[in-house]
């Protein structure tokens, strides 16, 4: 099995769709990364070889973030716009969408259980 990033592959998947289970790394990213190092698409992950698994580890780290860092950065962003009290940076701290989604029948994702006001 082949793990990059700290992530398990799994292993009967085309390393093309294999790699998209990183965090990160989306299907554009894993052609990229293919490309570069020169491994065919079709291929399985289970029939990568050592050296395969080693130059694949090396473009991500060299080109890319992926998995603990760039969560780390998303939460970082994420803080600054709540310190910067920014109108995103208070619907983040409020617990509500943020992208503009009308809120007055959906958002339940984001506001979580109905709180019934003013039931008789």
């Amino acid at each position: 099995m082949a793990r990059i990033s700290g992530v398990d592959l799994p292993k009967k998947k085309r390393i093309e769709y294999g790699l998209t289970y990183v965090y990160g790394i989306g299907l554009y990213a894993s052609r990229q990364i293919l490309d570069a190092t020169g491994i065919d698409y079709n291929k399985r992950v289970y029939e990568l070889s050592e050296d395969d698994v080693a130059a694949i580890t090396k473009e991500i780290r060299a080109n890319h973030v992926v998995e603990g860092d760039l969560r780390k950065q998303v939460a970082m962003d994420i803080k600054a716009l709540m310190d910067l009290g920014s109108y995103r940076g208070l619907r983040h701290r409020r617990g509500l969408p943020c992208r503009g989604q009308k809120t007055k029948t959906n958002a339940r994702t984001r506001k979580g259980k109905r709180k019934t006001v003013g039931a008789a």
